[in-house]
Formats: structure tokens, C-alpha cells, sequence
């Protein structure tokens, strides 16, 4: 994972200190998940010279770059490589991403399509204009079309046109958030969309979206399969809570959490400037707490962070409530960070059949009802207080991306183009422990990425807001 971001440790690291007169503690070797089938699916065998080999004739695997008949190692312990069991040769490991010597599509004959889905994420006409640029100018591609409105733009019954994409009408577009092909959420027919792209006459298929924009993504290609058609489906995945497994950050991460920490800043700024003032700020996380454990490193202003994964008690000496009291009393003041799927359970039974269009169980509003919660407590204790709640949702995904998520975006775009060209198929690119790797994408929707309550993340949380390990 990244140095700079780590993702969570499993607890299967060792300490490696030892007091005088004692042994050093032993590895001790963790229990490990069944190892998920990470081979990629190609359309058969790449015999076409690629107009990115002469790039490769001086290539070697370094710490910098791996070549293409490397692999990235799964585990990157010692203990969870000793648990394996097998020889070095045998170990699990994932695809380099990377230009091929090989390609499966003659340039002059391919027509690719892009289609961006589900909820906005900052990056995403990043994606779109670094494959177009990659498409155009380094495999000559004559053409690469847009659909318009997620899977919709292949429906004809939604009327939605397509749209020529060329680096000239690209260039300017990562300047604005959100994305210039519009969006859509729900699965759509597979056989309609398949017919769309005969009749398109594309031979390669981009699809930048979410777990469920990916699932909708395997569907097509196993469609594609039955009807025997060599048509390349490569993911681009996006999720603005980083909730996807096997990839360090989801594009778009960095740009949100940033501006998440700015919500928190002014949330920290209205409750001090009131006498017993608290801030509370929702931020976006279903069911995984990145962006608000993120946002509250980075602003360091926060006295209590919740998220989905840790549950929490209100009440009690030992509560959230009574924990707040003690720090308004001790502080003047107190700032409260809340993901928006903490707390669930408390609010009051879930409503199954409440789903919204992609089929995501409708979340109770935690914020308002946390605002209230705490409002009547410091009532009922006598003590007079504001509250100052900032919800910036919407505000943190709709902007364009930052430099960071750009030369992101930028190279998960080159990598998706390479592995399309080469033949690859219903695949993911993404960066695993600093390297850009292919993974298969029911892989890539086999679990949900979560903050780890044992991990190194949350134990920095709680270092940074000083509240206890849980408030129970």
C-alpha cells in the first residue's frame, strides 16, 4: 500500500522488540482468506506489433516498473507469506498494468466507447480525457465515442445520443467537476446494451463506475462471450468512499477527504467561537469510514470520529454524550465527525424495501438525528450550547479533481487502454501496494474495503481525537 496512505494492517505484523533477559517474539502467522482467482480473461492470443514497443526495448523490472511477465505479490509480510505454505514461484500475485509488445486489436480497425456511471467522483473527466489522449495519440485509434448517461445512452428507449470524443474536445474538460457524459444509476438490459455496441461497431468498452457499474460491466462481457464477440470490457473503478478491495485509493479519494477536512476546519472555527459550542460534520461513507477518519487526520480538530465499521453507545459514563460533556467542560468546545452509515442501528429498524435506483438500502439520516441527540442531552444537563452541523456531501464529490488524483487518473486511464488493446477483458486497473495492477472484476467486487477497527488507520484516529477505543 501507499506509504503516505497506508490502508489497514490485519494484524499480522510481529514485535520485533524485546525487554532484556527475553526472548524476541515470534511471527506470529495470521489466519488468511482463501486465495481469490486472479487470472485475467484475454479474447485470445496478442499477435499485432504495438506502437508502444519500441517504449518497452529498454525495460527491465525495477522498484519503479515490473514487466509484463512479472506478477505484484499479494502479501507483502512475512508472516502472511510464510502462512502460504508453497514455494516463492507459487505464491499469488496480480498483473502488471503496462503497454504490451503484443496487442490483440489492429489500432486502424478499433472503436472504442466510454461510459461513466453512478454517483459523481472528482476525476472523473480526468479518466475520460486521459483515454481518449491515449487512444488517440500513442495507438491511433480513429474513433472513441461517448455514451451518453451511464448504461441509459445504450438503451434506445432513453432516446440518448453518443458523442464523438476527440483530444480537441477533451482538453479542457478536467478543469470542471463531474462529468461531461453525464451519469446514471440502475442496471440496464445487457442484450440491449450488447446490441448497441455491434451496432457501434466497438471492439473495446470502457466503463468507469462503482461495484454496482462493474457487476452491470461482467454481465456485459458474458453476454459478449455467449454471442461469441470479440468485444474488450476493461473497468476504471470509481467509488468516492474507497471502498473497493486490492486497490490502495479509488481515484477521487484524495480530493474529497481534502476538502472534507475543510468542512471540519469550519465546523471547529463556529464551535469555538461560541460559548459551549459544538461542531458536527456528516461526511459521505455508506458503509466504510475512510473520508471521515482521513478528513479528521488531516484537520486534527476533531474530538470524536464515527463511522459504520465501530459501533457506538450514547449514553452511559462511558457514551458519546457524556464523553462530548466532558470535553465542552474541559475545552469550551467540541467538534464531532460522523461517516454517514455510523450509527445505523440506533436510529431505528431499516426499511428493506427502501432502495434507491442502484439497489443500495436506503440509510437513515444520522446527522440531523445525532444533532438532536446531543442537543437534548446538554438540555437536560442545564448547560446552554449551539450546534453547528455542515453537511458537505455533495459539495466534496462535484468538484474537479486535485493535482494528485489528476496524475492519477491520468495513469489508471493509460494502464485501462493497455490492457484493452492487449486483449485483456471484464478486468479492473488499479494501484496495489504502489504498483498498477489488472484485476479481475469479480475480484474487485468480491467484498467491500472497510476501515479495519484493529488496524493502523483507526488506531491513528484515535490518537489524533484522544476518544477511547469504544463508546460503550
Amino acid at each position: 500500500m501507499s506509504t503516505a496512505f497506508s490502508d489497514e494492517s490485519d494484524g499480522s505484523g510481529y514485535d520485533a522488540g524485546h525487554d532484556a533477559g527475553h526472548e524476541a517474539s515470534v511471527v506470529e502467522l495470521p489466519r488468511l482468506e482463501p486465495i481469490p482467482d486472479l487470472s485475467i480473461r484475454t479474447l485470445g492470443p496478442a499477435r499485432i506489433t504495438s506502437p508502444m514497443a519500441t517504449l518497452l526495448d529498454a525495460t527491465r523490472t525495477t522498484e519503479h516498473y515490473i514487466s509484463e511477465n512479472d506478477r505484484v505479490l499479494l502479501d507483502d509480510t512475512l508472516a502472511r507469506i510464510s502462512s502460504r505454505g508453497v514455494p516463492a514461484g507459487e505464491l499469488p500475485g496480480l498483473e502488471p498494468c503496462g503497454p504490451r509488445r503484443k496487442i490483440f486489436f489492429d489500432p486502424a480497425k478499433t472503436r472504442a466507447a466510454i461510459v461513466t456511471c453512478g454517483g459523481l467522483c472528482p476525476g472523473l473527466n480526468d479518466v475520460i480525457a486521459g483515454l481518449v489522449r491515449t487512444l488517440t495519440y500513442h495507438y491511433r485509434v480513429r474513433r472513441v465515442v461517448g455514451i451518453r448517461n451511464g448504461y441509459q445512452g445504450f438503451v434506445p428507449g432513453y432516446g440518448h445520443d453518443v458523442v464523438d470524443l476527440t483530444p480537441e474536445s477533451v482538453r479542457d474538460i478536467a478543469t470542471d467537476g463531474g462529468t461531461v457524459l453525464g451519469t446514471s444509476r440502475g442496471p440496464q438490459d445487457p442484450e440491449e446494451i450488447v446490441d448497441c455496441l455491434e451496432q457501434l461497431h466497438v471492439n473495446v468498452l470502457f466503463v468507469v463506475g462503482g461495484d454496482g457499474s462493474m457487476r452491470g460491466a461482467m454481465k456485459i462481457a458474458r453476454t459478449l462471450e455467449e454471442r461469441g464477440l470479440r468485444i474488450a470490457v476493461v473497468g476504471i473503478p470509481k467509488t468516492i468512499d474507497n471502498d473497493i478491495p486490492y486497490i490502495d485509493q479509488s481515484f477521487g479519494f484524495q480530493t474529497a477527504f481534502s476538502l472534507a477536512s475543510d468542512a471540519i476546519r469550519a465546523a471547529q472555527v463556529e464551535a469555538k467561537s461560541t460559548a459551549n459550542g459544538i461542531g458536527l460534520v456528516k461526511l459521505m461513507g455508506r458503509h466504510s469510514g475512510f473520508i471521515a477518519c482521513y478528513a479528521a487526520l488531516a484537520r486534527s480538530g476533531a474530538d470524536a470520529v464515527l463511522i459504520p465499521e465501530v459501533p457506538f453507545a450514547l449514553d452511559g459514563e462511558q457514551g458519546l454524550l457524556a464523553h462530548l460533556r466532558r470535553r465542552v467542560s474541559e475545552r469550551g468546545h467540541a467538534v464531532v465527525v460522523v461517516a454517514e452509515g455510523a450509527g445505523q442501528e440506533l436510529i431505528g429498524e431499516p426499511d428493506d424495501a427502501a432502495r434507491d435506483a442502484s439497489g443500495n438500502a436506503k440509510l437513515r439520516d444520522i446527522g440531523p438525528w445525532l444533532r438532536r441527540r446531543i442537543g437534548d442531552h446538554f438540555s437536560d444537563a442545564g448547560i446552554e450550547t449551539s450546534i453547528r452541523y455542515i453537511d458537505p456531501s455533495y459539495a466534496i464529490r462535484s468538484v474537479p479533481a486535485n493535482p494528485y488524483d489528476s496524475v492519477y487518473c491520468v495513469r489508471l486511464s493509460q494502464a485501462a487502454v493497455h490492457a484493452a488493446m492487449s486483449g485483456r477483458t471484464e478486468m479492473v486497473v488499479g494501484r496495489y501496494r504502489r504498483r498498477f495492477v489488472h484485476i479481475p472484476m469479480s475480484v474487485a467486487v468480491s467484498r467491500r474495503n472497510q476501515v479495519d477497527p484493529h488496524g493502523d488507520l483507526w488506531l491513528a484516529v484515535l490518537e489524533s481525537t484522544g476518544q477511547p477505543v469504544r463508546f460503550a
